[in-house]
């Protein structure tokens, strides 16, 4: 997943560089043309109600390079160590695509295996390394897309009834931590010192709508594994069960989400009193001074909890999906998800100009109308406008469509929009990088007015739409997957101008993009690490 580079500093002799452009009765935010980092603590303060945001003082201020950061280590669990179960890779190749298995003691699946090993199942099929590229600069590669391959969201299983936590760990194929015990709840949470500072205040951004994309895979592998399992959003305790999960740094990261399995009520947090010696949840004092933008996001986190029950997971599929040509199973369709390749260590994504069947685009649109379980991310995900600029798709125009309701509907014919667009990206074509936006068959954006989310879902929308654009985007690089094309999560297009791209309005802000493209072969290896 791509995220822009650090934002620039403001110029002195460009007025236009500190200023916001009026657009109608307020000042929304802005400066004309710049990234999506300096503008996403402007949208949180106009969704809340301010008409007329100001950057932050840290905006501005000089950051190192991306590729400077040394995220720090995984935490690793304490005490025995539990294999995952082996084999995940070959139960996933024996269950056709697009079809979701029966409930165990059907007829498609007459044998039942301990809920223990299907959990394990599950987690493999979530969070397991696919397959390592010794050519591409970030490793390993998981089902799922992450900024940097730094997979800042991390898993956590317990037994229930204060039964202490173990630690997923996707590399080294295990449970890691208190005596095995029957799993009863599966916690999500993301740690934002994983993501370089350079990203400042869109750190945050980045983990909720990680969790997005690990909520999806999650749902899937237990949807393919007849596992039952309901969603607890953060509620007003959640910070209080970040330090029992063995953290050092429980500041760091992000409430957490709760999946509660086999019907048992979610993880209780412990009394206050019972804390002594954890590690607190609370930003340390020195954090506002030495990197404010992370205090500041994770401010605005705590504030994201809700107050609804726990919710079933619903499917992560959509139904009656057409065969897929190149993945005729689950284990190849995951094995086939990717960003988009470069050759010799290169950077960005390399594509090819192709005319691709209409079933990619009607495929693209059913997985994105599937909402993400619970009523506060359904109305999440029903406050996301997803708009495409579309090329060389058979039967279609080339232009603008919006896609709703699984289904595509042209808005502007554009055969010019998938150029303008790469204009507007911020990694062009480069001796060092591919841009393969201007050749892309299919490029997303999910865009929101956060002014009405705000005033239906309060503050808490902020969390919520980021995670429905997580799931959504999740969906999507799972369709292009299965129409042998790369998706490649990005928010480095410059807002203002793409919002003129794809006709949004000034109020709308672009929470995620999905470049969609025909990837080109470069020859370079594919080391398998399923198990």
């Amino acid at each position: 997943m791509t995220a822009p580079t650090a934002p620039r500093a403001a110029s002195g002799d460009s007025a236009a560089a500190g200023a916001w452009t009026r657009r109608g009765p307020v000042d929304l935010p802005g400066p004309e043309g710049d990234n999506s980092i300096a503008r996403e603590p402007l949208w949180y303060a106009y969704g809340a109600g301010d008409d007329a945001p100001e950057a932050p003082p840290w905006t501005w201020v000089p950051q190192p390079p991306p590729d400077t950061h040394v995220p720090p280590p995984p935490p690793r669990g304490g005490g025995p160590r539990e294999p995952l179960p082996l084999g995940t890779h070959d139960r996933l190749a024996g269950l056709p695509y697009p079809a979701l298995p029966g409930p165990l003691g059907s007829a498609d699946r007459p044998a039942a295996e301990p809920v223990g090993d299907r959990l394990g199942r599950a987690l493999v099929t979530a969070f397991g390394p696919q397959r390592r590229e010794p050519e591409n600069p970030y490793n390993d590669h998981r089902p799922y897309a992450s900024p940097r391959c730094l997979f800042p969201v991390h898993a956590f299983v317990d037994g229930g009834a204060g039964m202490p936590w173990r630690l997923l760990e996707p590399d080294r194929h295990a449970l890691t931590g208190a005596p095995a015990a029957p799993a009863r709840n599966v916690v999500l949470t993301g740690r934002y010192t994983s993501v370089p500072p350079a990203y400042q205040w869109f750190r945050g951004s980045l983990i909720a709508i990680e969790l997005g994309f690990v909520l999806r895979a999650l749902s899937l592998g237990l949807e393919l594994f007849d596992v039952p399992a309901r969603l607890r959003l953060p509620g007003r305790d959640a910070h209080r069960l970040l330090p029992v999960l063995g953290l050092d740094d429980g500041w760091a990261w992000s409430l957490p989400f709760v999946v509660e399995l086999d019907g048992e009520e979610g993880h209780v947090p412990p009394e206050p009193s019972a804390l002594a010696g954890h590690a607190p949840t609370e930003p340390p004092d020195h954090l506002p001074r030495t990197d404010p933008a992370l205090a500041a996001l994770i401010r605005v986190n705590r504030e994201q909890t809700y107050d609804g029950a726990a919710a079933p997971l619903t499917t992560a599929v959509p139904a009656d999906l057409a065969p897929s040509a190149v993945a005729p199973d689950w284990a190849e369709l995951l094995w086939r998800r990717h960003s988009g390749r470069m050759p010799r260590a290169l950077h960005g994504m390399s594509g090819r100009r192709r005319t691709v069947p209409a079933e990619a685009l009607d495929s693209a649109a059913r997985w994105l109308s599937v909402p993400p379980p619970g009523p506060e991310l359904a109305a999440a995900f029903e406050a996301l406008k997803v708009t495409a600029v579309v090329q060389g798709v058979s039967g279609r125009a080339d232009g603008v469509h919006l896609l709703r309701d699984g289904a595509a509907h042209l808005l502007r014919a554009d055969p010019a929009a998938p150029r303008r667009l790469e204009e507007r990206y911020g990694y062009g074509l480069s001796p060092v990088n591919g841009c393969g936006i201007h050749d892309a068959p299919l490029t997303v954006f999910l865009s929101v007015r956060t002014r009405e989310l705000f005033e239906r879902l309060g503050t808490a929308g902020w969390g919520a739409v980021q995670h429905a654009a997580g799931w959504a985007a999740h969906g999507l690089c799972l369709s292009a997957a299965a129409s042998g094309l790369f998706a490649r999560p990005v928010r480095a297009f410059k807002e203002i101008p793409t919002q003129r791209v794809l006709g949004l309005d000034p109020d709308e802000m672009i929470v995620l993009s999905v470049v969609v493209g025909v990837p080109q072969d470069t020859g370079g290896a594919l080391l398998d690490l399923r198990l």
